[in-house]
């Protein structure tokens, strides 16, 4: 089944894998462990609220936190928060599990941790539960225009 995320990146010509697992459990740490990567390379997608009707997405390694303070100072705002999940839901149009960068409902832009830019290839959500997508994180990062910043807790 193609989702919105696979066919975003097709109409940009991205160089992308499909990797399908059966889905059981929400997170990165076990997408990782159905896929055999290594969860320092799988990204999981944050939709954090900026301030009133402002949001944006944080692009984190599955072994890491997001510091809050960290992306507001990446995002020009005094502060940042998670959103809840139905509001994750409605503002991308993905269940949370497989909430994907790519094709959302809402453009949102994106902050990607510094250090996913160190991987050859990384896995990232693929706009459906049970369905990751490996790909460079360069080419993740010039697709979503993201600003690129440590994000992370130290």
């Amino acid at each position: 089944m193609s989702t919105r995320a696979i066919q975003f990146l097709k109409r940009q010509g991205a160089v992308f894998e499909v990797i399908k697992y059966d889905h059981d459990r929400k997170g990165a740490v076990f997408a990782a462990q159905a896929v055999g990567f290594p969860l320092d390379r799988t990204i999981k997608t944050l939709v954090v609220q900026l301030g009133k009707k402002q949001n944006a997405l944080a692009l984190m390694p599955g072994d890491r936190e997001l510091d809050l303070k960290r992306m507001a100072r990446a995002c020009k705002a005094k502060r940042t928060e998670l959103t809840l999940p139905a509001s994750a839901e409605r503002l991308t149009g993905y269940k949370v599990g497989g909430i994907s960068p790519f094709g959302l409902t809402t453009p949102l832009p994106s902050v990607m941790h510094s250090g996913l830019l160190a991987c050859d290839s990384v896995i990232i959500n693929g706009g459906q539960r049970g369905t990751m997508l490996k790909m460079s994180p360069k080419e993740i990062a010039r697709l979503l225009k993201s600003d690129i910043a440590d994000i992370a807790r130290p």
